[in-house]
């Protein structure tokens, strides 16, 4: 193409829908295995420094990862107030961890992740994402089935969230996304508690799998708010819910959360503050409109799986 200059050789194509195409441009591998789980890669790229790709599908990357990782800890956290146990299950780059810890309030995060491959590759090569925050006393890091932890756990939690790779049919997580796992989930959280949950792409090519996901939780919650925040690496607005058996404020005034970020968190925050909070908690016209019709439940017997997967060239 005229007026371009092409500066990566190796690329990671990730297949969006049957017709779309993101190709991130590859500088450095550095790591690439099959773990007993799935296909792992942490590689530098051109743009926005360091990523983790699983299963060829873009996790994160340093470059933009607040994008994502600051709305799926955030809104739940103001939401509570208080927080002080919080559940993980996911979130092997540490980084919603890390977000969970700018909270004064918290004495203990439980991170749970099947893949101690992946978490070890992390702690490795990604601190600027997790700052530290494997090193933090609060920190409980398993390395376990999140069904197992939850079948087993006697602890109540003010913040579950749940933080898992796409529901690919070939990955360790696509049965997590499910009736059966919310009321799991809902089983072990405090009185007043919050769930939030990734819940997929909310472009209108894609949307029928946050749709379906929100309809889900529906079922096992009383109040269920979908938001996004545009990730730039997805090429896409990522959906997140937001669950809750009370109340939950989707019109909260932004001086109000400013002041409680001010009081209660350690700062830092690159995205969340009470104006952005406001104006995400306002769902699309288009996304009520696809909740309202996609309204088919996943379960255990016909679990969610999700388009596609990467292929490196």
């Amino acid at each position: 193409m005229a007026g371009s200059e092409v500066k990566a050789d190796y690329w990671v194509n990730e297949y969006i829908t049957p017709w779309d195409i993101y190709s991130h441009g590859i500088t450095k591998l550095l790591v690439y295995k099959q773990t007993p789980f799935q296909e792992m890669a942490i590689a530098e790229t051109g743009a926005y420094g360091k990523a983790l790709i699983l299963d060829g599908k873009w996790q994160s990357c340093t470059g933009d990862e607040f994008l994502y990782h600051e709305p799926l800890v955030q809104p739940a956290a103001i939401a509570h107030g208080n927080p002080k146990k919080v559940l993980v299950l996911g979130g092997g780059e540490g980084a919603t961890v890390r977000e969970i810890l700018r909270w004064k309030s918290v004495e203990k995060v439980m991170m749970v992740d099947i893949d101690g491959e992946v978490v070890d590759a992390c702690k490795e090569f990604l601190p600027e994402m997790h700052q530290g925050a494997f090193d933090d006393p609060r920190l409980d890091l398993r390395i376990e089935d999140a069904f197992e932890i939850l079948d087993t756990t006697t602890e109540k939690w003010d913040i579950i969230i749940s933080d898992l790779s796409d529901p690919i049919e070939e990955g360790p997580s696509f049965k997590l996304f499910t009736k059966e796992y919310f009321a799991q989930l809902k089983s072990v959280l405090a009185p007043g508690g919050l769930v939030v949950v990734q819940a997929g792409p909310t472009a209108p090519a894609e949307v029928k799998l946050h749709c379906r996901l929100v309809n889900t939780l529906k079922t096992v919650f009383e109040n269920v708010t979908s938001y996004s925040s545009f990730v730039s690496t997805y090429g896409a607005p990522w959906g997140f819910a937001l669950c809750r058996d009370t109340d939950l404020d989707t019109m909260p005034n932004p001086a109000d959360v400013d002041q409680l970020l001010a009081e209660q968190t350690h700062g830092g925050l690159k995205f969340i503050d009470g104006q952005t909070l406001l104006g995400m908690l306002q769902t699309s016209l288009f996304v009520r409109q696809a909740i309202a019709t996609h309204t088919e439940v996943y379960t255990l017997a016909e679990p969610p799986k999700f388009f596609g997967k990467g292929k490196q060239g």
